[in-house]
């Protein structure tokens, strides 16, 4: 998939942007690929899709979208964008905690500290949500998720510990532990 932009090639910016983000290497479970980006947020965009797959169930699906307006946007305080998607998959007892929006919140700003993703302008929301199917419509018969939206201005063109951040919430919201530490086994007696 190549980027996509109308009238001249990309400033240098922005290339350099990219290239950054390319370099990123997820863990093993975190799928990560480049897909088409949104046409109309900015004049140049680049994105990436994430995923982690419990066999044939996607556990979760997340966006990382770069922008970029060469004149900048009052509201950016730059003139790069990232912006990010996240939808998890919840056990049914934590999809209705008050404190899941707090939480979810966290997962973002803590994976972009940890990765030393600086950055200005942060804003989102997170949002809980709880499905049940009726009558002849395909799926599970409930599902709990949550979702998280965000954007912010990065600090700075090497957008590597970005989508190092990105690719860890990923892994914090699928519930997977960080690498390196093996999960505890429960034993029966």
């Amino acid at each position: 998939m190549t980027d996509t932009w109308e009238g001249p090639p990309p400033p240098e910016v922005f290339r350099r942007a990219v290239s950054t983000l390319g370099r990123v290497q997820p863990r093993p479970e975190v799928r990560l690929e480049r897909i088409r980006p949104p046409q109309r947020l900015a004049p140049f965009s680049h994105a990436l899709a994430g995923r982690i797959d419990d066999g044939d169930r996607e556990l979760v699906t997340a966006r990382l979208v770069l922008l970029h307006d060469p004149d900048g946007q009052d509201s950016w305080d730059g003139v790069l964008r990232v912006v990010a998607y996240l939808r998890a998959e919840l056990e049914t007892e934590v999809a209705g905690d008050p404190l899941l929006p707090g939480v979810g919140w966290s997962w973002l700003t803590e994976a972009l500290h940890a990765a030393g993703a600086g950055c200005t302008a942060l804003g989102g929301t997170v949002t809980q949500t709880s499905s049940a199917r009726f009558g002849d419509i395909a799926g599970p018969e409930r599902t709990d998720d949550v979702e998280l939206r965000a954007s912010w201005t990065p600090l700075g063109e090497d957008l590597l510990p970005h989508a190092e951040a990105f690719c860890e919430l990923i892994a914090v919201a699928a519930g997977l532990p960080p690498v390196g530490v093996a999960p505890l086994v429960q034993r029966n007696s």
